[in-house]
């Protein structure tokens, strides 16, 4: 969240959690929770889906907007934040107003048509500018106007013949035809008659009968053509009309999104993606959120069997997630599907960065599929200060803690290092949560992350220590969780009074343990007293005989730090197995042993 979101939040978010904060776990609209978006323009393209969007600036009392966004996704959940690739200062001629546009793909080239003011005129005025990536950057072609009649919200439709059409408008309704260079026209621009037949009719304005207000949208579908449009403001509320041809005449149909949202404004957008059909527009759903800060949601929606728009509300959950994420290859830390306290900006690396992350922010990555587990997390990371930690979560945000990767002061916020942390108990497909934990003020930026998988499925529970001694119990002495020393996290399991060297941190593995199969084992150490050697240990029962396998060779612990204990094994057995218990002992001593991070796979 940028600072006037983030002073909101302090200032009364404790007062309201519920009207301000609709819970993460189940909320993934508005889409971007870092800034404030509006004014949305879906393009599918390539697999995926690029969303377009204006920018309300913090704090705004008008529609104070000096650049435009870009975000993209290909599973309607976790979005990609690509930054800003166009401004005001793209078209030297504008001097303000960077309002909503809308992207056009041909010709191997993304086209975007924006309003903008004319610093000759002082009057609104269409440009455009064209990139070779959906991504950006954009440059203006024309170094002036496109049309100018003081009117704004251009949208273009490209024909099945392959005519385009650019269409904008408030108060009139206007079109004209694009070139196929798109950034040229034939004739002149031609005014649609807003009649109540074809956009309805608005009571207690003579000036402006229909309810036709701004913001047209036009696609076709299965032969017809569809207008939506925000209707009489205010507040707005989204309609639409439909037509036998590009240039109608055109027949009003209904309201498709009531009033609602805290905006009394309103914006469509509509894709279809991936044999669903989606619907975008913007409300005032985030906290300081209101007609001058907006913010770009979605919902997926099925036609009537007519043709015609089903109503669609408003919501916090949005779309269903298409398919799953796959957390083994690297991930943008700026991909997201809801974001707490943070912001992005620009990457000294390329692309965007997570930044200004405090104690206590998150993220969460929906549908993260471990399949069988992951046994590593590696992030790339900067901090101009002395760091801070990266808790991996499942679930929520105070779910189950499968690692903790601590960062160090790279000596800038730009200064880019990998820091690599072990992970136990992720598997599955989970929301993932990356939580932040550390002192007073930012603590690091984080520019992507990436899971290693396992070996094999993660026998122990708990192997974080992060939750208590779930799972584990004592041979011998009293097993506690221990708060004042961790390798990573916050706690680790101490075994103190012991009576023997064999008394150690136990877990019971007997239903997970396969016969003649490779064991790889990794456990962190460290002696409350004393240097004893340790050792990991795999003791076994079968059929009444039991027997003992060294998982890792030994070695010294010591009360200063922490010491690994690694190796692989393969475990068989004869007969029936009745029992199978990992345990961490000393080759000699009883002096108290602390464990942590733990995995037997």
């Amino acid at each position: 969240m940028r600072l006037a979101l983030r002073t909101f939040l302090l200032t009364v978010g404790l007062l309201l959690p519920n009207v301000l904060f609709p819970p993460a776990a189940g909320a993934d609209n508005p889409i971007v929770q870092t800034i404030y978006t509006a004014d949305p323009a879906p393009l599918v393209h390539n697999g995926r889906v690029y969303l377009y969007t204006g920018h309300d600036e913090d704090g705004s009392t008008y529609f104070t907007m000096r650049d435009w966004r870009v975000y993209s996704s290909s599973d309607m959940a976790n979005w990609t934040d690509h930054g800003s690739p166009m401004s005001l200062a793209t078209f030297a001629w504008a001097d303000a107003n960077a309002w909503a546009g809308h992207v056009a793909h041909r010709n191997g080239r993304f086209y975007w048509y924006v309003p903008v003011r004319d610093r000759a005129t002082g009057s609104m005025a269409i440009g455009v500018a064209v990139a070779d990536s959906p991504t950006g950057p954009f440059r203006d072609v024309l170094g002036r106007p496109l049309v100018n009649n003081n009117e704004i919200d251009p949208n273009v439709l490209i024909d099945d013949n392959g005519q385009a059409y650019l269409y904008w408008g408030n108060p009139r309704l206007w079109y004209v035809r694009l070139n196929t260079d798109m950034i040229s026209y034939s004739g002149s621009p031609t005014q649609i008659p807003l009649t109540t037949a074809g956009f309805g009719t608005r009571t207690g304005n003579a000036a402006r009968p229909t309810l036709y207000e701004e913001g047209p949208w036009v696609f076709k579908r299965n032969g017809l053509y569809y207008n939506v449009f925000a209707a009489e403001c205010c507040s707005e509320f989204i309609a639409y009309s439909t037509a036998p041809s590009a240039t109608g005449p055109w027949t009003y149909r209904g309201t498709i999104m009531p009033r609602q949202g805290g905006s009394f404004t309103n914006h469509a957008g509509i894709i279809d993606f991936n044999g669903g059909s989606y619907f975008f527009y913007h409300n005032g759903a985030l906290p300081g959120g209101g007609g001058y800060t907006r913010s770009v949601a979605v919902e997926k929606f099925t036609y009537n069997a007519d043709g015609t728009f089903p109503t669609i509300n408003m919501t916090t959950a949005g779309p269903p997630q298409i398919g799953t994420l796959n957390p083994f290859v690297r991930q943008e830390a700026e991909t997201i599907a809801w974001a707490s306290g943070v912001e992005t900006e620009p990457s000294g690396e390329g692309g965007m960065n997570v930044g200004f992350i405090e104690n206590g922010d998150h993220l969460k990555v929906k549908g993260v599929a471990f399949g069988d587990g992951a046994s590593s997390f590696t992030a790339r990371v900067a901090s101009a200060t002395s760091g801070g930690r990266i808790e991996l979560r499942l679930g929520s945000a105070t779910g189950t803690l499968v690692g903790t990767c601590t960062v160090a002061g790279t000596g800038g916020w730009q200064n880019w290092t990998s820091v690599t942390c072990p992970v136990s108990g992720a598997t599955g497909t989970r929301d993932l949560y990356l939580r932040f934990a550390g002192g007073s003020g930012y603590l690091l930026n984080l520019n992507w992350w990436q899971f290693t998988p396992g070996s094999g499925s993660e026998l122990l529970a708990n192997g974080t220590m992060e939750n208590g001694t779930t799972g584990w119990t004592a041979s011998g002495g009293t097993l506690s969780s221990a708060t004042d020393v961790a390798h990573t996290g916050s706690r680790s399991l101490l075994n103190s009074g012991r009576a023997a060297a064999w008394n150690g941190p136990h877990q019971n593995v007997t239903a997970q343990l396969t016969n003649g199969k490779s064991y790889t084992t990794s456990v962190w150490v460290r002696s409350q007293s004393g240097t004893p050697s340790a050792k990991a240990t795999l003791t076994i029962t079968a059929n009444g005989t039991t027997s003992y396998h060294q998982l890792t060779p030994a070695r010294t612990a010591g009360t200063n730090g922490w010491t690994q204990l690694t190796g692989t094994t393969t475990v068989s057995w004869t007969g029936t197995l009745t029992n199978a218990s990992f345990y961490v002992e000393t080759a000699a001593g009883t002096d108290g042993l602390y464990i942590d991070d733990a995995s037997f796979r």
